[in-house]
């Protein structure tokens, strides 16, 4: 099966079983997810796991350039200008779907991480049960400079980071590397970006697949860690975890704009990641900073389901609010990297503005992702 965005393909393997694999196909968009792509990556994904020939399930991208840098944001800022104003949610319970199957998938998913990991493709990543960073990863949450917030249960891998890391993450939009990946759980092995074809082409289908889950869970958790060992050298070290105790000195406090006076001013450093995070926030949507303090709040002792179901309220109402569109305009569509927001800073943004994000558009039992 194939679309123009998306190739879905079988390969045989050893002992009669098959590899199902799916390859993000549109490297001039960064592979980026398109309502249609979302919806085939769903089906295939439901196929698959009802046949018992498929052992494992391989996502990966196309080109060298990226894995996938999320959502399709040109697509939805069309659909909202031509005046389909329910794009942006359809969009988000679709991606929201496919996130959740892959988190409960039955089956080993392997995720090739490589290149370009932002928004909806780490979304994707940190769902598989199985998945690889290599030398060229670039990982992000930096939805805060579109008037979105860090979802696909982003909520919930970074509440789940040492400290306030994911907190920070979130605010600043700042991209990690293949170290951090690993430090922060969201990748579980390194292996350079040339073992691609190794790996996926020739190793995969030589293993002992037996088409039970958990064995083959296990004989595919082995043998990457079997293949990544000889590069454990190679990895560079985490910056996350080497700035660990001065990210948790400009994240703490017990209100947001408190956070917001230390990230943008102190403490002083010439570290220019630091640097750029504070430059991120500074300009990024004051709604969606509230946004993702409010999530990171509300959703400490959720479930993974609860924090998707939640996040899917919060995204619908982003979609139907200005801001959203506005930040796609100024960063890909006119590329002024201007935008106009509907707040002039975070002290602007009224209370109740952030308590109307959190009001389901739905009854309880017409939550479109109620059956995750």
């Amino acid at each position: 099966m194939r679309d123009r965005s998306l190739l879905v393909e079988e390969r045989a393997a050893k002992g009669g079983l098959r590899l199902g694999y799916v390859t993000l196909s549109n490297p001039a968009s960064l592979n980026a997810i398109s309502l249609g792509t979302a919806a085939l990556l769903d089906e295939a994904l439901c196929a698959w796991a009802e046949d018992p020939g498929i052992a494992c399930v391989v996502l990966s991208g196309s080109g060298e350039r990226a894995f996938c840098a999320g959502g399709d944001l040109r697509k939805i800022y069309q659909a909202i200008r031509s005046g389909d104003s329910s794009f942006p949610s359809r969009f988000f319970i679709q991606e929201y779907r496919v996130v959740g199957r892959i988190h409960a998938y039955p089956k080993p998913i392997l995720c090739w991480g490589d290149g370009i990991v932002y928004g909806g493709g780490l979304g994707l990543l940190a769902a598989a049960s199985h998945r690889v960073v290599t030398e060229k990863s670039r990982l992000a949450m930096p939805e805060i400079s579109i008037g979105l917030f860090p979802d696909v249960g982003g909520s919930w891998f970074l509440g789940r980071m040492p400290g306030r890391i994911g907190l920070f993450l979130a605010l600043t939009g700042l991209s990690v590397a293949a170290g951090d990946a690993l430090f922060l759980k969201l990748a579980d092995y390194f292996l350079p970006a040339e073992e691609r074809m190794s790996v996926l082409e020739e190793r995969l289908a030589s293993l002992s697949w037996t088409g039970q889950a958990e064995a083959d869970r296990l004989l595919l958790a082995r043998s990457l860690r079997e293949w990544a060992r000889r590069w454990r050298s190679a990895v560079s070290p985490a910056r996350t975890r080497l700035e660990f105790d001065r990210i948790q000195s400009l994240t703490e406090g017990d209100t947001l704009p408190e956070i917001a006076d230390k990230i943008a001013y102190g403490p002083v450093s010439t570290d220019p990641w630091f640097t750029q995070g504070a430059e991120n926030f500074a300009e990024g949507c004051p709604l969606s900073s509230w946004l993702i303090w409010e999530l990171s709040r509300r959703t400490v002792r959720m479930s993974l389901k609860e924090v998707i179901r939640l996040e899917a309220i919060v995204a619908h109402w982003c979609g139907a609010r200005a801001d959203f569109p506005e930040g796609i305009r100024a960063l890909l569509i006119d590329k002024d990297r201007n935008p106009r927001w509907s707040d002039k800073d975070i002290a602007a943004v009224p209370a109740q503005k952030v308590k109307e994000q959190f009001v389901a558009p739905w009854p309880p039992e017409e939550h479109p992702l109620r059956d995750l």
